[in-house]
């Protein structure tokens, strides 16, 4: 199989199940962001010497994956697709909590800073946001993707925390912003 197609050469692209659209259209955003944050997760797995931490974001890209497909699919043709589980967004907003059983509670903003594996996993919750953005995006088009919605929403606080567990693990003092 070639990776090349040629059909990408003028600026459209196709969904899955059949539809061509511009590559500048909300749907080909929002899953391209949704791509990027797999990217930096990948990263934040590889500066992460946690066993834990490094299993839970590989199961979290498998789901980024799930989405990218979701939205790279014909709206039209949504039975070409599997549907997304809610377990997951529970299985976030479990390890949230465990997460911030030791965490000091917030009084102040946090610098995205401490360490190179803190600023990455700040930059994916960032992408993060963006990619949130992009699916509301789409759906203020009429087109509903509730549990994705509140699935990256709950991933946006996960990594923040994640971020602010990782500065408590290695004994990092938080940059508050004053």
């Amino acid at each position: 199989m070639k990776i090349y197609t040629r059909k990408g050469d003028k600026g459209m692209t196709s969904l899955f199940g059949g539809m061509t659209l511009s590559k500048s259209n909300i749907r080909i955003e929002a899953y391209g962001t949704i791509d990027e944050l797999n990217s930096f997760i990948g990263l934040v797995i590889a500066e992460s010497n946690n066993a834990n931490i490094q299993k839970d974001l590989l199961r979290i890209q498998k789901r980024l994956f799930d989405i990218g497909s979701i939205l790279a699919t014909n709206p039209n043709k949504p039975d070409l697709i599997q549907q997304f589980d809610e377990a997951e967004i529970s299985f976030l907003e479990k390890n949230i909590d465990d997460m911030g059983k030791n965490l000091e509670p917030l009084k102040n903003f946090i610098l995205p800073s401490g360490s190179k594996l803190i600023a990455l996993t700040h930059v994916s919750r960032t992408i993060c946001r963006r990619a949130e953005r992009r699916v509301v995006a789409i759906q203020d088009k009429n087109e509903v993707y509730i549990i994705l919605l509140k699935y990256i929403n709950r991933l946006s606080d996960y990594l923040f925390v994640l971020a602010r567990k990782i500065a408590y693990d290695n004994n990092i003092k938080e940059n508050i912003w004053d």
